[in-house]
């Protein structure tokens, strides 16, 4: 099963893992956010939601997530692009769009200041 790890992490840890991929170590399907909150801000509800229905199911265009979801066709496709951006989502050859992941695994700690 092809798993995404999605996690709050330092510039240095991250870094510490691309120096890593560089040697040559599988570091996975790993996708960082800088904080908890930014992580939130581009996995909204509905965006997770979209995520869901987008799961295992291949290409697809943005009318027919839309219509999995649904929910309105522009607001899908703003929240399409913003997954884009975040490298959650792939866009196919011919324009559509793909979660190519079958699980997603979240991972960050949230400790006392």
């Amino acid at each position: 099963m092809r798993t995404v790890k999605l996690e709050v992490s330092s510039r240095e840890k991250t870094n510490q893992r691309a120096l890593r991929a560089f040697k040559g170590e599988s570091q996975g399907a790993v996708i960082s956010f800088e904080s908890a909150a930014v992580l939130f801000k581009v996995l909204s509800g509905k965006r997770w939601d979209l995520l869901k229905v987008m799961t295992g199911a291949g290409p697809m265009t943005i009318r027919e997530a839309a219509r999995r979801v649904e929910r309105d066709v522009k607001a899908v496709h703003t929240d399409v692009h913003a997954l884009l951006n975040a490298g959650l989502l792939q866009k196919t050859a011919d324009g559509r769009i793909v979660f190519p992941f079958e699980a997603v695994h979240v991972d960050f700690l949230l400790k006392a200041a």
